[in-house]
């Protein structure tokens, strides 16, 4: 193989990558997103899923891990094939990505499947944390620089002009390491460096403090795409990945509903309407690709594939995302929508069952029963509505579930009393 170093041409920083406020969506909801306890799918949902991450518009599909099993291989491969090779009218084809350890044989079970895509890209790591070099690994530092340094050029020499490198436990790394190893790589051929918050450990200030010190001082860095990998073990996953994105990172490690290892992964809806909402005003011009009206649906599929149920208060899809109960919310949202909601259900693709969102309950109004009772076609004004809304807000002290059945009732003054088994 040629020699490559800092200089050689990333075929990256070409098209839409060369735009400095553009930040591409690394999609990992099948890869890491699946290592979540419990969220094994089958090949035919991970293929749905995997056509439904097209329509969203991520840059990369990280597919899976080929060499940890033949299931896993075959699915690489049939994503590469079909999706790795389908552009849209647009010119729109997203990379397709596989993960290997920094060993040769990973490497070419990843190359072997992804070879079919005309835009694959390989994701090899190694840790550089002592504790995970120490206990892991049981290797030395100077092992782990080369044999992260060798297979990388080892994976160009096999054909992948993209090699994504991962610093696993980048956060717990001596840092005077980071610089050196990422350097090596840098010269070796990789095209984008990964730093990962493997443990979540980190606050948002010290995470965009440690990319800061690594664009000023590894050599080549200039060169090369940085990428951010953040757990949500402190619930900071989201909260890190902008950090990372406002020191400059252009390429971000998400999952669809967050799922993932232990506390999952940087939530992608979070995120991608983080940057759509604030981006011009507060990031300086930032944008994605993402389109946002796919949000819902993907989250929705991903739920009951995985079968990874969403909490209710869960931003963005959660099912209390978009929803009032509180008489002074309603009240609002009555008058105007945007006095309580900040982002527009219909920009993630969100179609509720009522216009407002009302959920009535015992802290509801009297706008919203009056509104809601408007929609069931009763009328009620003056002392009509004051007597029935206290006959309302019994009912709802005692029944948490409020149906239009109930609200019929009351019209007659019969409660509908909740079943007991």
């Amino acid at each position: 193989m040629g020699s490559l170093c800092a200089n050689s041409k990333n075929t990256l920083l070409h098209g839409k990558f060369s735009d400095p406020n553009y930040v591409a969506i690394f999609d990992t909801t099948l890869r890491d997103g699946e290592q979540a306890p419990g969220a094994a799918m089958t090949t035919k949902q991970k293929m749905d899923i995997a056509r439904q991450l097209a329509k969203l518009g991520v840059d990369v599909i990280e597919a899976g891990f080929p060499a940890a099993s033949e299931a896993d291989f075959d699915l690489v491969k049939l994503i590469a094939q079909e999706i790795g090779n389908n552009v849209d009218e647009e010119g729109y084809m997203p990379m397709i990505c596989a993960l290997a350890r920094s060993t040769k044989m990973d490497i070419e079970k990843s190359w072997e499947a992804l070879k079919y895509a005309k835009r694959p890209l390989i994701q090899t790591f190694i840790a550089t944390s002592d504790i995970q070099m120490k206990y892991k690994l049981n290797m030395s530092r100077e092992e782990v620089v080369e044999r992260a340094r060798s297979m990388v050029a080892y994976a160009r020499s096999l054909g992948f002009e993209n090699v994504r490198f991962g610093i696993e436990d980048a956060t717990r790394s001596d840092k005077e390491f980071l610089y050196h190893i990422v350097g090596e790589v840098i010269k070796a051929g990789a095209t984008i460096i990964c730093l990962a918050d493997t443990v979540g450990c980190n606050l948002p200030n010290e995470y965009a403090q440690l990319i800061t010190d690594i664009k000023m001082n590894t050599p080549g860095i200039q060169h090369v795409i940085i990428a951010v990998h953040c757990h949500n073990d402190l619930g900071l996953a989201t909260a890190n990945t902008l950090a990372g994105i406002c020191a400059g990172v252009r390429q971000i490690d998400v999952a669809i509903n967050g799922i993932g290892e232990r506390a999952g992964n940087a939530s992608l809806e979070e995120i991608v309407m983080a940057i759509k909402c604030r981006g011009e005003e507060v990031l300086g011009g930032l944008y994605t690709g993402i389109n946002t009206k796919h949000i819902f649906t993907t989250s929705n599929m991903v739920e009951e594939y995985s079968g990874l149920k969403l909490q209710p208060h869960k931003a963005i899809v959660g099912a209390n995302a978009f929803s009032h109960e509180s008489g002074i919310h309603q009240d609002g949202v009555l008058k105007n929508k945007s006095t309580y909601e900040f982002i527009c259900p219909e920009d993630v693709g969100f179609i509720r069952a009522s216009e407002h969102g009302i959920k009535l309950g015992k802290l509801s109004g009297r706008h919203a029963l009056k509104i809601k009772m408007l929609v069931l076609g009763y009328n009620f004004e003056g002392k009509e509505l004051e007597d029935l809304f206290w006959r309302f807000k019994s009912m709802a002290a005692s029944k948490k579930n409020i149906t239009d059945d109930d609200l019929r009732a009351l019209v007659s003054d019969e409660t509908i009393q909740p079943q007991i088994a």
